[in-house]
């Protein structure tokens, strides 16, 4: 997937665009509606599909006071993007110059820059330039003009809950993972930077790696089966959130580790996708380091049983 990050770099492609335009925070079932429906309709015509989103998320730059935590990083937003097999996404970036954009204004940047722009995908409940005053309805009055097809997209519900990136994360930070992976339609991961610890871990017989999540949510402090994603490779492991307290000292602070099972590689650096399977226990404080190496061996076996009845 070819990533552009103006209006310029996307101008002048031989072929038409069939746009989904969106947030797109956790790229969630409802996302790949919209993105799924600019793909398909691309393809059946020989067009150009493109998701256009943006960095950051537009609350960080409206109302920065009440800035949700992300589900995705823009990185790993990317990644999930990519994977639905769009040609392309366009980034664009979202600042206070750019809030102000009339609605107008923006729809019509759009379709000067991917001429010829064949549609137009959007959720139900997506809004846009200034004030928020853009929506589908608007669109579609402006489409004649422009000669684009505006297609709205209905949300998408999960039993009688509507599927959204605030109710995700809703259940993320109560510790559904499973409600929220059902939403997500996959297990909800995490992509993380490894960081320098102070290799406990390691001291202790199962070295970790530390994670640096960025913005994104973490589900409670506990232990979790989880599966990572390094590149191409799939792996088991044992990830632990929270502030470790059997060696908790003046300043204790909450981090995410990471167990990969029969792995030895130097991280170092590297981003790390990590997903969540299922819960094994709360996070606890142990009477000695060797209650707690024991726990951890428990753990790992356990871990093993998870994920050899996965498929």
């Amino acid at each position: 997937m070819q990533v552009f990050r103006t209006f310029e770099e996307l101008a002048g492609r031989p072929h038409k665009v069939c746009l989904a335009i969106g947030v797109f925070d956790g790229v969630h079932l409802g996302h790949q509606q919209v993105i799924g429906q600019a793909r398909d309709d691309a393809r059946a015509g020989g067009g150009m599909s493109v998701a256009l989103t943006f960095d950051p998320h537009p609350m960080r730059v409206l109302q920065p006071q009440k800035a949700p935590l992300l589900l995705t990083s823009t990185e790993h937003k990317l990644a999930l993007i990519g994977k639905l097999g769009v040609d392309a996404c366009l980034l664009l970036t979202f600042d206070k110059p750019f809030s102000l954009t009339p609605p107008e204004q923006f729809i019509e940047a759009v379709a000067r820059h991917t001429h010829p722009l064949q549609e137009i995908c959007v959720g139900t409940r997506f809004r846009f330039g200034r004030d928020r005053t853009g929506d589908v309805r608007l669109m579609e009055a402006l489409a004649p003009k422009y000669g684009f097809v505006a297609k709205e997209i209905k949300s998408v519900k999960l039993g009688d809950e509507m599927i959204s990136s605030t109710a995700i994360r809703q259940h993320v930070l109560r510790g559904e993972i499973d409600r929220a992976a059902a939403m997500l339609g996959r297990p909800f991961s995490i992509l993380g930077t490894v960081e320098p610890g102070d290799h406990r871990g390691r001291q202790l017989g199962f070295p970790t790696a530390n994670l640096d999540p960025r913005d994104e949510v973490l589900p409670p402090d506990s232990v979790y089966v989880v599966r990572v994603i390094i590149g191409a490779e799939q792996l088991g492991g044992v990830a632990n959130i929270g502030v470790r307290p059997t060696f908790v000292g003046a300043q204790p602070r909450r981090v995410l580790e990471v167990h990969i099972l029969d792995f030895a590689r130097d991280l170092y650096a590297q981003d790390v996708e990590v997903c969540f399977l299922s819960k094994l226990r709360d996070e606890q404080k142990f009477d000695s380091v060797d209650a707690l190496r024991k726990q951890i061996t428990v753990d790992i076996e356990t871990a093993r049983k998870v994920l050899g009845s996965q498929p």
